[in-house]
């Protein structure tokens, strides 16, 4: 049986990259050592990062003036590391409240001394659609954050608020690499790699050098200026997750790039989201025009019906489509490696679902 994983993350990975994984795991490249037990030291690991770095810079059109950096651990961690960083000047931040990955950043900047104000928050509609800047803010704010995908709630900015000079630091975690952002409109991406890009445990900073500032009194792994002086090698990094993130960048540019995967993600979460405004059980909450193209959320209103849906899935090899624990409900993930068949095959398993349940009644 053909199994499809809808989880949001860890999710699921290119066949093209599992493969090559299996093949290089005994030995790399006939070094005779496994690609988990190269050094990040060696020639062959130098050549992985860079490769990597390169093929990132030409995808998401990264210019030089910016940095990439690789981070050991989640995209969580950032949220402390950010604020120490750019947080200089006004040791002040503004926040949207899309949801709960937006509200955590800003919990975790209070933790290291920063005054965060909430510009505004969609929290009174249960975060069925996004927060909206009535008037442009202050410039009196290091930096304003944003969660351009909000795994969670569904919801996602294909257009990007307007926030006059301040600088923006973007969360990409859940559409990193498959929705199409202009990177000069940030002063900073953060993005964990466990989505559209690898496995856990690696994390991507992109900042602007002009953002980057000595700092004395920061510890090291948390220091943007000491990760990019030694090229993300200020201790080991995560060397199995760089080398895996480098097989995906390779396979995203093999299947045309941004252009593509977005387009692509469009074709699935249309199809989604056509059965689901259809339908008479399922409702998809999120507006249309605040829907994301990568985490659909959907519920039926009864938990009964939701937890026979999600175990009836389950044993028709359609895995983790049960919604995040804060929501409830169902979510079906569909980043880059998830093919169209599998859509198909959940919009089809869905729809008979439905007639069942009509008969019933």
């Amino acid at each position: 049986m053909e199994v499809y994983n809808f989880g949001a993350g860890p999710a699921t990975m290119p066949k093209q990259v599992i493969q090559q994984i299996r093949k290089d795991l005994p030995s790399y490249q006939g070094s005779g050592m496994s690609i988990m037990e190269i050094s990040h030291r060696s020639k062959i690991f130098e050549e992985i990062i860079g490769t990597a770095e390169k093929d990132l810079r030409e995808l998401l059109k990264i210019p030089n003036n910016y940095q990439v950096l690789f981070f050991q651990g989640g995209c969580t961690q950032q949220f402390t590391a950010a604020p120490l960083n750019l947080g200089k000047k006004y040791h002040r931040i503004a926040l949207l409240d899309s949801g709960h990955w937006a509200t955590r950043a800003g919990i975790e900047a209070r933790l290291v001394g920063m005054d965060v104000d909430v510009l505004a928050s969609s929290k009174e509609s249960n975060y069925t659609k996004l927060p909206i800047i009535k008037k442009k803010p202050a410039d009196t704010y290091d930096y304003l954050h944003i969660t351009t995908n909000n795994t969670i709630e569904g919801t996602a900015y294909s257009k990007l608020p307007d926030v006059g000079k301040l600088t923006l630091v973007g969360d990409m975690s859940s559409n990193f690499l498959g929705q199409q952002y202009n990177i000069n409109d940030f002063g900073e991406v953060m993005a964990g790699a466990q989505k559209n890009l690898g496995i856990a445990g690696l994390t991507i900073v992109i900042v602007r050098n002009d953002l980057l500032s000595n700092n004395e009194n920061l510890p090291s792994m948390l220091d943007y200026q000491v990760f990019a002086k030694n090229k993300s090698m200020f201790n080991t990094p995560p060397v199995f997750a760089i080398y895996v993130a480098g097989l995906v960048l390779k396979w995203v540019k093999s299947q045309g790039g941004l252009v593509e995967m977005e387009k692509r993600n469009q074709t699935k979460s249309n199809l989604l989201y056509d059965f689901l405004d259809h339908s008479e059980l399922f409702t998809a909450p999120v507006i249309k025009s605040d829907r994301s193209l990568t985490n659909v959320v959907f519920i039926t209103g009864n938990q009964k019906v939701d937890q026979d849906l999600i175990s009836q899935a389950a044993s028709k090899g359609l895995l983790n489509i049960k919604g995040h624990r804060l929501v409830g409900g169902m979510r079906a993930s569909l980043y880059n490696s998830m093919p169209l068949t599998g859509v198909e095959r959940l919009v089809d398993f869905l729809e008979k679902f439905e007639k069942n349940q009509r008969g019933r009644s």
